[in-house]
């Protein structure tokens, strides 16, 4: 079976029930992850006893609103498309990855998932060797290429093949309107010496961006380069901890082959379909063991 023929397996009365979005689910949700941020950050700010130690799980928390933003981009994260939006641009702001253009890139992604020509996400190869896995885990890259496309975006340098040309303009304003936020946020903490933020925000998203990329290789890395879902995309099981950090993104199969199944039912789908799943990893370390393995 592909997943094609999973969808259709379905009962109507199951896609119902699959698809529904819940306003009341991602509020709580967010509510966890955000607040976290929160209480943590003003644990930083407060210089309690030992603050340095909290910068890790502060980053951990503010780079993995990442799998928040993914979800708020395929708006189901919650019922109400106003509230996905808001949610994305706030996300988009902290690590510094436009929505819009992401929006873009990622539904092409999952239109073309692991097709040489046309994935997005291919453009950027594996590592295949342990010096370009150790650049890879740090992050390094990723930040980069975040200041990169802000500078074309705003610029009206794009001309990515997923982005429509009526797009365009939508990309440039929005880059252009972050670029100003993030003018606005620099003048701010120099002319009033705030460099809580530094240690709020910045240095915390730099020691926390290396676990975001060891979760994101496992999604498709050394995944084979086929059409059907069931096989080109990893589903890692992993403690509940992750599952709420990731808002369920683990069960990555899954939402590459239903993509309309909101974060809260995405345990449930995998139920229905894990006989049909050709990459599932039992955890993150044995994923990255093995992986480690095949490096040169």
């Amino acid at each position: 079976m592909d997943h094609r023929d999973v969808i259709a397996s379905l009962t109507q009365q199951e896609r119902d029930r699959l698809t529904a979005k819940s306003d009341r689910l991602g509020l709580l949700q967010l509510a966890g992850h955000w607040g976290a941020i929160v209480v943590i950050g003003s644990l930083i700010a407060a210089k309690v006893p030992f603050w340095p130690l909290l910068m890790l799980p502060q980053g951990i928390l503010i780079v993995f609103l990442f799998t928040l933003l993914h979800e708020t981009v395929h708006r189901t994260a919650f019922e109400t498309q106003r509230l996905n939006d808001f949610v994305a641009r706030v996300c988009s702001l902290a690590i510094a990855l436009p929505a819009d253009w992401f929006r873009y890139f990622h539904f092409a992604h999952h239109r073309f998932t692991q097709d040489p020509e046309n994935d997005p996400e291919l453009a950027f190869p594996k590592p295949e060797t342990r010096r370009q896995y150790i650049v890879h885990v740090s992050g390094i890259p990723v930040w980069w290429g975040h200041v990169k496309t802000l500078y074309a975006n705003a610029t009206g340098q794009c001309r990515d093949s997923y982005v429509p040309p009526k797009g365009y303009a939508k990309v440039r304003a929005e880059a252009r309107a972050m670029i100003a936020f993030y003018a606005i946020v620099l003048v701010l903490t120099l002319w009033f010496r705030a460099t809580t933020l530094i240690y709020v925000w910045i240095v915390p998203a730099l020691l926390g961006q290396p676990f975001l990329r060891l979760y994101l290789l496992a999604e498709h890395g050394r995944c084979p380069l086929v059409a059907n879902m069931l096989e080109n995309t990893r589903t890692t099981l992993t403690n509940w901890f992750v599952r709420k950090l990731a808002w369920n993104m683990p069960f990555h199969a899954e939402h590459h082959a239903y993509p309309g199944v909101p974060f809260h039912q995405l345990p449930a789908f995998h139920t229905l379909i894990e006989r049909h799943l050709r990459e599932i990893e039992n955890g993150y370390v044995r994923f990255h063991e093995k992986y480690i393995e095949t490096l040169r």
